[in-house]
């Protein structure tokens, strides 16, 4: 059937738009002219970024694509280096890869780049888009590299680790396995502007980056190759969109976000804080922080008990040895604190719950009748995380974790990573998050080093994920290369209130770390068979899953996680008792409620509570009092005045056991 195709481009000697009309099936966009701004199809804009792949082969790309606006934004970080070397000729270039909604560059630089400075570098960015400089992809050997970028000591390194340097954050877009290449920034008179040592794709010239629509945001510190040993670097933040409406609509939210903060909102609500003398990574909950957190703490393991778990509980710290066997060391070392020195025995903080559930496994026969057996815990453990990548409650090193692990025979395994799934998306959706998809992480057959089991084993364990991840019906988006060292996980990826994206459940499964174990069970013909380990983590992590709850909540929980869930305000002190003896009759009723009687005026009283995100106020005076009844005001600011104590009681308790928000 024959497209409808308007083509709008751009001549390399006009910068006015003009339109080409045709009707194809399989049309050349390109032909001689490259600067393709927009398509029609069928009257469907269509805007394009083009991507420079092998050699010189050109591909369009939607520019509101994923694909489309990483190319944008990978040549917006060029543009923003070549405008800081512009600006400081002594600036040493680290790496700038695209990041989700933007991207960074790393630069040794005296100077700091403050926000005054950050303004000079967009006028000089600015000026770079209007020159339409041209993205030239140019082949180099080793040696001509080596030559070529001898003033500049981190690309040379990159160089010079070609291939393993991969697995620097950020790297990718700099060096592979394979040729290197180089990104010249070309004038229209055919001199060179710029060049950076780097893999693209890029668009054909800087003019495809609209003016209106980037942003420099913010500067870091970041070491080089994220190590402490390296010199500290400055890291130069960026977005880039499409069009100036998408630029804005992405800062609304960034406002949005800074007022969910979780961290700001855990002070504000005096939820938990971060002591310095504790050490980074390791928040303490206040009284008002561990409500919520045994509440969650409660509920989910009254879900486990119903889901079919058994609850256990393991040290904190065990022997090394223990993690040899498992296949954590040395695959997971990093992550791990160094050993602790008893009398020649070494021991490690424990980084995950498993090896431990292993060793409760194995403490006595098994029989194919006690399977699936599935052990549960609330387990802590601890991750050396870099002090640079620690953000909240969102990444610590002090992780709680609802951790279960379930022994299975292999033709068990289907329906229990079925029930698992499940058992997750019903406990995420009590907490009202229920906009998700989910992420298949398997395993790089390029890097089958880095990886335990055979490929069978492999295949195996991916298609038992795959096949009920469909089952789900939800949208399954693969990830290549995320699966752990021991086999591929299905994660939960679910979206809170203003659109972000966060990991939450994990399913992962294992067919390795039994085996490691020597684990057994007695199969129904006698014989001595080793199961499949599923390992489940439902919130993830307690502290991680709390900071998402408070800003998809901007901090105004449910009625039932509510720290406080009611506050009572007397209109005058005379009505102190009154309310009072309404308060004990909630607490009997397991309602969490506070009287203020404070010396502060009725006013502030009533804001006091608001600012605290209480979701029922109640109030009394004489009216009240003589009826019998109270007042509500509502957390939306509404009220209902007149309620008979035994209606107000029943109506808040019945919000706490429907887990709704008020």
């Amino acid at each position: 059937m024959p497209v409808s195709i308007t083509i709008t481009v751009v001549s390399p000697d006009s910068s006015e738009p003009r339109q080409v009309d045709t009707t194809t099936t399989g049309l050349d966009l390109f032909g001689d002219d490259r600067s393709i701004v927009a398509m029609q199809v069928n009257g469907e804009t269509k805007d394009l970024v083009h991507m420079l792949a092998d050699g010189d082969e050109v591909v369009p790309v939607l520019v509101t694509s994923d694909e489309g606006l990483a190319i944008l934004r990978h040549s917006c970080a060029h543009v923003a280096a070549q405008a800081v070397q512009n600006l400081h000729a002594e600036a040493k270039l680290g790496i700038g890869p695209p990041i989700t909604d933007g991207f960074y560059y790393d630069f040794l630089l005296e100077e700091p780049l403050t926000p005054e400075r950050l303004k000079v570098i967009e006028k000089k960015m600015v000026g770079i888009i209007k020159e339409r400089q041209r993205f030239v992809r140019r082949v180099v050997s080793d040696d001509e590299a080596v030559a070529e970028l001898q003033s500049e000591p981190f690309k040379l390194e990159l160089v010079q680790l070609k291939g393993s340097a991969a697995d620097t954050e950020g790297a990718m877009v700099e060096v592979g396995a394979g040729e290197l290449t180089i990104y010249d920034n070309v004038r229209r008179d055919d001199s060179t502007a710029w060049g950076d040592l780097c893999r693209g794709p890029h668009v054909p010239h800087t003019g495809y980056i609209n003016q209106a629509a980037f942003a420099l945001t913010r500067t870091s510190a970041a070491y080089w190759r994220g190590d402490q040993a390296n010199p500290q670097l400055q890291r130069l933040y960026g977005t880039a969109w499409a069009t100036k409406d998408d630029l804005q609509a992405y800062k609304t939210r960034l406002e949005e976000a800074a007022k969910r903060d979780h961290r700001k909102l855990g002070a504000e609500l005096d939820l938990y804080s971060f002591p310095e003398n504790i050490g980074p990574g390791l928040p303490v909950f206040h009284p008002k922080g561990g409500v919520i957190k045994r509440e969650m703490e409660d509920y989910v393991r009254r879900r486990h008990i119903e889901e079919g778990f058994l609850y256990v509980g393991t040290p904190h710290i065990a022997k090394e040895d223990l993690y040899y066997t498992s296949g954590h060391l040395p695959y997971y070392a990093d992550g791990m604190f160094p050993p602790i020195d008893d009398d020649g025995h070494l021991y490690r903080l424990k980084a995950m719950n498993c090896p431990m559930h292993n060793e409760i496994f194995r403490s006595r026969g098994r029989s194919y009748r006690e399977l699936p057996l599935r052990f549960f815990e609330f387990g802590t453990v601890y991750r050396n995380e870099k002090s640079g990548v620690l953000q909240g409650l969102t990444r610590v090193r002090s992780i709680t974790q609802d951790d279960s692990h379930s022994y299975c025979t292999p033709e068990q395994a289907p329906a229990e990573i079925k029930h698992l799934l499940n058992f997750v998306l019903s406990l995420l959706r009590d907490f009202g998050l229920d906009d998700f998809y989910l992420e298949l992480s398997t395993r790089d057959d390029k890097k089958k080093d880095k990886f335990i089991g055979t490929d069978e084993d492999w295949e195996t364990a991916t298609e038992v994920l795959r096949t009920v991840c469909a089952e789900t019906g939800l949208e399954v988006v693969p990830d290549p290369g995320g699966a752990a060292y021991y086999g591929p996980k299905v994660s939960v990826q679910a979206r809170d209130a203003i659109g972000r994206t966060w990991q939450m459940s994990t399913i992962q499964y294992d067919f390795n770390m039994a085996r490691r174990f020597e684990l057994e069970y007695t199969a129904a013909d006698g014989s001595r068979q080793c199961p499949v380990m599923i390992h489940s983590a439902k919130f993830g992590s307690i502290e991680r899953f709390i900071g998402v709850l408070v800003e998809h909540y901007a901090g105004a929980f449910p009625v039932w996680l509510s720290p406080v869930q009611v506050t009572a305000v007397p209109v005058a002190a005379e009505f102190n008792d009154y309310l009072e003896d309404v308060a004990q009759q909630l607490r009997k009723a397991g309602v969490r409620v506070e009287v203020d009687t404070s010396d502060d005026r009725f006013p502030k009283k009533i804001r006091t509570a608001s600012k605290q995100k209480v979701p029922y106020v109640l109030i009394a005076g004489e009216e009240d009092r003589s009826a019998g009844a109270v007042s509500f005001r509502y957390r939306d600011g509404s009220q209902k005045n007149g309620v008979p104590i035994a209606e107000a009681v029943a109506e808040i308790t019945k919000a706490i056991a429907d887990k709704v928000q008020v």
